[in-house]
């Protein structure tokens, strides 16, 4: 059963990390499932009823392949279909502390409750970043850790914030401020405070940090003086994007894998996976092996790459579908979460990168590497653009973008998108921000058009087997930082539409 809160608040404070996953381990991927589900079962109505609905006695599911001939849940046949506060534990929504709201990225925005004991799980999570991947122990170096999510209802600020809050209380030097996506208050935070920390974080979205980086160093801010780190989440981004940072926030070469770090997470269940050392270092080795990526993942464009703890959020795939299990305040049992992705275990991966050449970095040797399994997440496949039968990705495009002489003029924001030209013929279109004080000319726009042709036709084989030579080359559209057509500012940006609109 779950622990009362005082006593997780207890454990969580008095155990440490490596105790954590030695105890974790112990339990098993299988104990774990099983153990979520009976719980689910026993404490949730909605589940009772969905499990009643489908002839599902609990007292049957006694073994993992028992678990697996359970009906997975999903947004329509479950969280829509029952009343919020019969998906809680006991059917008590006033027991839980907090409620976050989705980004309504697949529909009507949505309520996700929670407590502060299903806040620790993640914690841990946050933990794995700052202990392993970035060398910050109990009682150790200082940290001041700038929450740059949005803040509000919207899950990403408060949540991050409530985290780094609980490691400061098992004994970690962080200093939690939230600006949010204030520039001018991430600014004046960083000036007026990180020469007092051996560390800055700064914790935010992609694409946002990148415009707070570029935008700050041409304010005058050095950004090497504040050992910067990065802690993301919600978007996929190249490995080029994480040299081009590391090298504008002045980060030596050999510390890249300790610099930045995505959480796979979602509003739904929190965090569900991290980067780590060893999971970046894997990634950027692939990034340069494009036809070994393709077979390890299926696809031309490079996913993002976590480990997981299965004990806490345990994953499968079935029918080529991702599915997880988890405690949260809306617990999920084999919960179809709609990303697109794939699983493996650590040797499994290990062994397949280290067969085509890759070596463990020597800096990675001197740390902890957890033997974790691995989740690998491209993101939801209706984010795509259909050209001449070929799906093209937003990370394809990055790669384009992120080029030495393009990367300079541009904030990395941009909209994907198909049209007609004046023939009426199909036209890949791609709407690029400027950087601040930028200035579009027809000459920055034919050279960013020639560096994504080039680099789809390397990543993405459809592209280039599908699409006729003459029509491999995109229009590039260059609009001003801001513009209220393409990219409002506090609006999430989204980087595809399937249709350009008229006259654009």
């Amino acid at each position: 059963m779950i622990p009362r809160l005082d006593e997780a608040f207890r454990d969580f404070l008095d155990t440490d990390l490596d105790a954590y996953f030695e105890r974790a381990a112990h339990l098993g991927t299988a104990g774990g499932r099983l153990q979520q589900f009976h719980e689910a079962a026993a404490t949730v109505p909605a589940y009772a009823q969905f499990l009643e609905e489908h002839g599902i006695e609990t007292a049957d599911v006694a073994s993992i392949s028992d678990f697996q001939k359970i009906p997975p849940v999903t947004r329509e046949n479950y969280l829509l279909k029952y009343p919020l506060s019969d998906l809680c534990r006991n059917g008590d929504l006033a027991a839980c502390d907090m409620i976050a709201v989705s980004s309504g990225s697949t529909g009507k925005p949505g309520f996700w409750p929670r407590t502060a004991q299903d806040e620790l799980g993640v914690a841990r999570r946050f933990e794995q970043i700052f202990r392993d991947g970035f060398g910050i122990e109990p009682h150790g170096k200082s940290v001041l850790a700038v929450v740059c999510f949005a803040l509000g209802t919207w899950v990403g600020g408060m949540y991050t914030a409530a985290c780094c809050r609980h490691l400061a209380a098992r004994g970690y030097r962080i200093t939690v401020i939230t600006p949010g996506s204030n520039q001018d208050e991430i600014f004046r935070t960083v000036q007026d405070l990180a020469l007092s920390y051996d560390t800055t974080v700064l914790l935010g979205y992609p694409p946002f940090l990148k415009n707070v980086i570029d935008t700050g160093a041409a304010q005058g801010i050095n950004w090497a003086l504040y050992n910067i780190r990065l802690v993301m989440a919600g978007e996929v981004f190249s490995e080029e994007w994480r040299s081009l940072m590391a090298e504008r926030t002045g980060l030596a070469t050999e510390e890249i894998n300790h610099f930045a770090a995505s959480m796979y997470g979602t509003a739904d269940a929190g965090v569900l996976g991290v980067e780590t050392p060893i999971s970046v270092a894997i990634r950027r080795f692939l990034a340069q092996k494009p036809e070994v990526a393709r077979i390890l993942f299926g696809e031309s464009r490079l996913p993002t790459l976590v480990q997981y703890d299965p004990a806490s959020r345990s994953f499968e795939k079935q029918d080529g579908r991702m599915l997880f299990t988890g405690r949260n305040g809306i617990p999920l049992v084999r919960y179809d979460i709609l990303d697109n992705g794939g699983l493996f275990g650590y040797e499994e991966l290990l062994s397949a990168v280290q067969k085509q050449g890759f070596e463990l970095p020597a800096a990675l040797k001197q740390t902890t590497v957890r033997v974790l399994p691995f989740v690998y997440v491209f993101g939801r496949s209706n984010f795509t653009v259909s050209y001449f039968g070929a799906n093209i990705f937003p990370e394809n495009i990055t790669v384009g973008l992120e080029q030495p002489g393009i990367r300079e003029w541009t904030t990395g924001k941009f909209v994907l998108e198909t049209g007609e030209d004046a023939d009426r013929m199909l036209q890949l279109r791609v709407t690029v921000e400027m950087a601040t004080g930028e200035a579009p000319t027809e000459e920055r726009a034919q050279l960013a058009a020639a560096s994504i042709k080039t680099h789809l036709e390397r990543l993405n084989s459809e592209f280039l087997n599908y699409a006729p030579a003459e029509y491999r080359m995109p229009l590039v559209v260059l609009r001003a930082m801001g513009d209220p057509e393409y990219f409002p500012v506090g609006i999430k940006h989204r980087y595809t539409r399937a249709v350009a609109p008229q006259g654009s």
